[in-house]
């Protein structure tokens, strides 16, 4: 399974390293500073759905700096 997870981070955090730090993150396969309404958008892939909740909830919300996020599901 698929997302696309908006990533947003806290005024004062440097993105570049969080970009750094996502795309050493399990699941994580690729992760970018990007402009428009979130900060970094991040590629993740896991088996299942409770593997995708996995990812996102403990480990990019693990990350100091981010302070919120908005995951967008493939259904293709």
């Amino acid at each position: 399974m698929k997302a696309y997870v908006e990533i947003d981070v806290e005024a004062g955090y440097d993105i570049l390293e969080i970009v750094e730090r996502l795309r050493k993150t399990e699941g994580v396969k690729e992760a970018y500073a990007v402009t428009g309404h979130c900060d970094i958008i991040a590629e993740v892939e896991a088996p299942d759905f409770k593997g995708i909740v996995e990812v996102v909830t403990k480990r990019i919300h693990g990350l100091k700096g981010v302070v919120s996020t908005e995951t967008l599901l493939c259904v293709e």
